[in-house]
């Protein structure tokens, strides 16, 4: 049998072979064969394999922050003179072109490269500018390479500027006939700005691309300041920018990502809440994390609605066009707009995380870089171009200086110049003879004989002259500049400033300090005043403080909301967008929300049913509400309730700090009782009860002691069987007390006017009741004299006057007619106080310490109780 040239058990690795070796073998072998253990050799070939992954694939590096397929791509073009400013050439073309002499790989892996170098919603700044169809954000494949065009973007020159005058290395490429850079000379700060991603063998890479201003600004801080920290760099770079916007969060992840080089960032889409038509709000998608498949989160969000995951949206489109992206969630009439935004955020790619790892190569070597390294490195870099450059350039300004030298030797020798070169016999003699009469180089004698005649005119003798001083001083620059570093350091900022100015731009990524899981709402939003309005039928809305204008005394005022016919505005008031909102139920229990958690609405729209924001029943509906700051938590004060039946409670406002979304029991009420006024105080406080009947009582505060949240309160009036509370407030004696009718008829009565009783009598009038004015519908203290009244009516008509024009007259008085109506048979439903719009600003700061504002409305024979504070 024949031997088994494979079998190798009987071979002595470490002793030299003594087998015949096979002549057909023998003549194939180049060089020697050299025996090696298995286990070495795959070990040294795998490492061998993954530097050259490492090294020559996957990773950037730190000086000019490109790959080598990209490095390639980016020289090919150059050399085939693809600038900003020439035509567009075919794709198949460049990669044709960087495949066959630098990059010997697969053409769709070249072309790929090329693509995404061109892709807005990849690159910061894309470095080529591609004509045909290069992909888009929803994944769609860019067409095939011989129907793209593509060019180098204008940015782009600034990676390869001053290639030509020797200040990079050059290796050969893949066959050893062609020199290709080894890095380009990179005046961007290319790394940063493009970011890069990448997996090599044990290690990849993820830098998150950055906006090229701030990051000008902090290389120029770290020149002028090296041991600047990477918090003194953060002053300018405030965090990754990405191509598509969005939001991130978490400075300190932000900032151990720059310490440390590894992070993890938070990113968010940006998505707003709008009123949409038919009482339906919908969720507007315009941005998106960096790298999200907006198909396939539009998908993905159809997925979750038919999977029953995310409750409350009818409709999906995606209406994004040349202009913008734009996603539009439609939603329910019933839905919860924040909470259908937080399930999206939690289910979808919406929110994700970008898991930043600043891996680079620096000097051949994978590292893991630091914000400050990485800038470091681009400094050194350029400190190394720019003195190369200045070499070079000094090398051809002396060149060019000596050449005019020569010239010059020839102009004021003119008439012997002319008799040698005349007298030699060939243009060989006559450089020899130029060089030994003249004293000149061999360079200078060849430039005599090739300069033209018309060198001889005397402008041109002049510019010779002019030229010479000119290369002089550039010659002095240069050297100074090569003799200094800080010089050097100097021109480097000066580029650097130049290249902001050409193509800084402003950041698209948010930043935001909290961690996603302390994000608050509130953070984003503009601490002012709003107006709150509230109907009978339980719509609410906040509107600017300038939706309504001031008017004079009986005039019939503007249009407020549009409303349905068996609506009206049951409450009205002014609050801060970051205060706390208390909602007291007619069933004696209260929910909590955020004033800026409101829908925001103009004067005419109509608001958001209640229902949609907090959890109540269907036959339950809004009495009274209350605000206070939501910066500070409060101590020593209470809440002081009132119902219709005359019974009064005081609570501490600590008992309701822990709200839930289901709301919690207020206080406990008697079988046909509703509540309808809750106020703070401080404890020592004074109260007025009134009637509609016209009765009222004014007592102390510390009659009622206070009691638990659960419990049911005391006597505060007693009143006749068809008599009802129809206002309940604070009573001091340097304040008015307004009292409003249901005819329109109104007065101003100071509070000193009533006398201080004990808790639980009868009472004295607060006005004359006739068939003539009606019913009392609103009776609350005025504290602060600038302050406007506003009157609404059934229909929606409303009135805006001030409270001087409000007639002071006595407690046992009718009024004078404030609101004139509209159709005949309209009458009163609330009242409130406002302060005018020109006061607004003054008044700001005090506006998270005041008390709810309250109106009151026509006493219903319906579902909700009389002379309710609001509905």
């Amino acid at each position: 049998m024949a031997e088994d040239l494979n079998d190798n058990s009987n071979i002595d690795p470490t002793q030299e072979s003594t087998r015949p070796v096979n002549p057909d073998i023998a003549r194939m072998a180049i060089g020697t064969v050299t025996p090696s253990e298995i286990t070495t050799e795959m070990q040294k070939s795998y490492l061998d394999y993954a530097m050259s992954v490492i090294v020559s694939r996957a990773l950037p590096d730190v000086r000019d922050g490109l790959k080598p397929v990209h490095r390639r791509i980016l020289y090919s073009m150059h050399e085939l003179g693809l600038h900003h400013s020439s035509t567009y050439k075919k794709s198949a073309r460049i990669v044709g072109e960087v495949m066959g002499k630098y990059h010997p790989h697969g053409d769709m892996a070249i072309y790929d490269s090329l693509v995404r170098m061109a892709q807005q919603f990849n690159m910061r700044y894309p470095l080529v500018d591609g004509q045909g169809n290069f992909g888009s954000v929803d994944g769609d494949s860019p067409a095939a390479m011989r129907y793209t065009e593509a060019k180098l973007q204008k940015i782009t020159d600034e990676l390869l500027q001053d290639i030509d005058k020797e200040t990079v290395a050059w290796a050969d490429n893949f066959d050893g006939t062609l020199k290709q850079p080894t890095v380009l000379p990179a005046k961007l700060p290319n790394l940063l700005l493009m970011g890069s991603a990448g997996i090599a063998v044990g290690m990849a890479t993820n830098i998150p691309p950055h906006n090229l201003g701030e990051i000008v600004d902090a290389i120029t801080t770290l020149i002028d300041k090296p041991e600047a920290t990477t918090e003194d760099l953060m002053n300018h770079v405030k965090g990754p920018d990405f191509p598509t916007g969005g939001a991130i969060f978490d400075v300190s992840e932000i900032t151990a990502a720059y310490a440390t080089g590894k992070g993890r960032i938070v990113m968010r889409a940006k998505a707003d809440i709008e009123e949409a038509r038919g009482d339906r709000m919908d969720i507007i998608i315009t941005e998106l994390p960096y790298q999200v498949n907006k198909a396939t989160l539009v998908a993905r969000i159809a997925e979750l609605v038919k999977e029953k995951k995310v409750e409350g949206i009818s409709d999906l489109r995606d209406e994004s066009d040349r202009r913008g992206m734009r996603v539009v969630v439609e939603l329910k009439r019933d839905a919860k707009p924040k909470q259908v935004l937080n399930t999206l955020y939690k289910h979808t790619s919406m929110q994700l995380a970008f898991n930043v790892n600043t891996v680079a190569l620096v000097d051949g070597a994978p590292q893991t870089l630091t914000l400050k390294a990485i800038l470091e490195s681009y400094i050194k870099h350029r400190r190394e171009i720019v003195t190369k450059r200045t070499e070079f350039d000094l090398r051809a300004a002396k060149a060019r200086a000596h050449i005019l030298e020569g010239l010059k030797i020839a102009l004021d020798h003119l008439d012997a110049v002319i008799k040698t070169i005349r007298e030699s016999k060939s243009a060989d003699d006559a450089k020899k003879n130029l060089i030994t009469q003249f004293n000149l180089s061999d360079l200078q004698a060849q430039a005599i004989l090739d300069m033209q005649l018309r060198r001889l005119a005397a402008l041109e003798r002049q510019k010779i002259e002019d030229e010479y001083k000119e290369i002089l001083k550039v010659i002095a620059y240069l050297e100074g500049l090569l003799a200094d570093i800080a010089k050097i350091l100097g021109v480097i900022k000066g580029e650097l400033q130049e290249l902001k100015d050409k193509y800084g731009d402003e950041r698209r990524t948010r930043v935001y300090k909290q961690k996603i899981g302390e994000f608050s709402e509130e953070d984003l939003i503009a601490e002012e005043p709003v107006i709150v309005t509230i109907t009978r039928g339980g719509y609410i809305k906040r509107s600017g403080a300038d939706a309504f204008r001031t008017q004079g005394r009986g005039g019939k005022g503007v249009t407020g909301m549009t409303l349905k016919d068996e609506d009206a505005i049951a409450q009205i008031f002014q609050a801060s967008t970051h205060d706390n909102l208390l909602f007291f139920t007619n069933r004696g229990r209260v929910f909590q929300l955020k004033v800026h958690e409101l829908p925001e609405g103009s004067r005419q729209a109509k608001g958001q049913a209640v229902i949609n924001l907090i959890n109540i029943e269907q036959d339950e509906v809004i009495t009274s509400t209350l605000t206070y700051s939501g910066k500070t938590k409060p101590t020593g004060q209470f809440l002081f309730m009132a119902t219709h039946k005359g019974v009064v409670k005081k609570t501490p406002l600590e008992a309701y700090a822990a709200i839930r979304r289901n709301g919690i029991i207020a206080i406990n009420l008697q079988a046909g009782d509703s509540l309808g006024w809750v106020r703070m105080t401080g404890g020592s406080d004074q109260l007025i009860l009134v009637t509609k009947n016209g009765m009222s009582i004014k007592f102390k505060e510390t009659d009622v002691r206070p009691t638990g949240r659960d419990t049911s309160g005391v006597v505060g009036i007693k009143m006749k069987p068809d008599d009802a509370v129809v206002g309940a407030d604070l009573a001091y004696d340097n304040v008015s007390f307004i009292v409003v009718l249901e005819k329109g008829f109104g007065k101003r009565t100071s509070v000193g006017s009533w006398p201080i009783q004990g808790r639980g009598g009868q009472g004295v009038k607060a006005a004359e009741v006739t068939a003539r004015t009606g019913k009392i519908m609103a009776a609350r203290a005025v504290p602060n004299e600038k302050e406007d009244l506003i009157i609404t009516a059934n229909s929606g008509q409303v009135i805006k006057l001030p409270i001087s024009d409000v007639p002071a007259l006595g407690r046992q008085t009718q009024g004078v007619i404030l609101m004139r109506f509209s159709q005949s048979g309209d009458y009163v439903t609330s009242a409130a106080t406002l302060l005018p719009e020109d006061k607004v600003a003054e008044e700001l700061p005090a506006l998270s310490k005041r008390k709810s504002e309250p109106a009151v409305s026509k006493s219903p024979d319906k579902k909700i109780a009389p002379s309710e504070d609001g509905a």
